[in-house]
């Protein structure tokens, strides 16, 4: 019986709609990254790159080696096998259902963006992430993987003290309270917590609109001055 094959895929846009990249990762038995792709799709959504990742996965693998694919998008994820209807990206979608049609392969939904996550996961997003910087893709190998250090260890909860971040990695800390793992701007934030790069328009609440968008307003609030 051939032994399932474990992968990664994620997408990013940085801001979301805007320039995206894609990237698939392969572990070995004990999840450890051997190698990967990653991709740059220009100006595109998250959506867009998720998907992406799944269909490049597929056509770069064995269709007779069972596969099992760890990815954080429940949207892709399900638009995928079939369990929602979509309404965009009919194309890509048709795509990747046709590949699946006749492979044994299974999706496991991860948490993004965790600091004792899943570690496949975490080498896809950052290089998803790698692409949209450079504007290109490359392939990565077990020594680029290894040069990264996202090996994660597992955190003991301690409410003594506010979380350590990674060393270069984002000041700021998730909502659970974890530091974030994505590369950071020049301010020390990442484009999902550097207020710089976000809408910061007033909501109908009072609160600053936090939608990372680069600079300027959202689309919900393009028209406001605040």
């Amino acid at each position: 019986m051939t032994e399932r094959v474990i992968a990664a895929t994620d997408g990013s846009a940085q801001p979301n709609p805007g320039p995206t990249g894609w990237a698939w990762v392969l572990g070995d038995a004990q999840g450890s990254p051997i190698r990967g792709e990653s991709g740059f799709l220009g100006h595109a959504t998250n959506n867009v790159g998720e998907l992406t990742a799944v269909a490049e996965l597929l056509a770069s693998t064995d269709p007779a080696v069972p596969l099992e694919i760890r990815i954080d998008s429940q949207y892709a994820m399900n638009v995928a096998t079939g369990k929602n209807r979509a309404s965009k990206n009919l194309e890509l979608i048709a795509r990747i259902k046709q590949t699946l049609s006749d492979r044994d392969v299974t999706f496991t939904w991860v948490a993004a963006h965790q600091a004792d996550g899943d570690l496949l996961n975490a080498h896809a997003d950052h290089a998803a992430q790698d692409a949209v910087r450079n504007r290109q893709g490359r392939h990565w190998t077990a020594t680029d993987f290894q040069a990264l250090d996202l090996r994660h260890e597992p955190v003991q909860p301690d409410h003594s003290r506010a979380p350590m971040p990674k060393p270069g990695g984002c000041k700021a800390t998730t909502k659970a309270g974890k530091p974030c793992p994505i590369d950071p701007r020049p301010s020390g934030l990442c484009h999902v917590h550097d207020p710089a790069v976000q809408c910061q328009a007033i909501t109908s609440k009072g609160r600053r609109c936090s939608v990372a968008t680069g600079g300027g307003r959202c689309d919900k609030h393009r028209d406001r001055l605040l």
